[in-house]
């Protein structure tokens, strides 16, 4: 069953500290094979508070989104995340396509 991760930025306070994650994030992609569904493109926030932007990665399932989430090289990525802007992440289990 498919799971995803969903990324919003909420607000950015350090652009080279985020172009450090983009950089490490990306590489940190390899052997895990995320596909995107959705990347920083055009949004409208229906309900809720603003949102700079968002990303949704799709996975075989939980234990492949965990396996990247947990992975030394995204740990070592979102720690510049972590300093260049403010997040939430979540990891969601999804359907099975009919």
């Amino acid at each position: 069953m498919p799971a995803y991760i969903v990324l919003t930025r909420e607000h950015t306070h350090d652009s080279e500290e985020m172009q450090r994650y983009s950089e490490k994030a990306k590489a940190a992609r390899e052997g895990h094979d995320p596909q995107p569904l959705a990347f920083y493109g055009d949004f409208e926030v229906l309900e809720g508070s603003a949102m700079e932007g968002a990303v949704i990665l799709r996975f075989p399932d939980m234990a492949a989104a965990r396996a990247w989430y947990q992975s030394p090289a995204y740990q070592e990525a979102r720690k510049h995340r972590f300093l260049g802007a403010d997040y939430r992440v979540f990891l969601v289990d999804g359907i099975e396509e009919a």
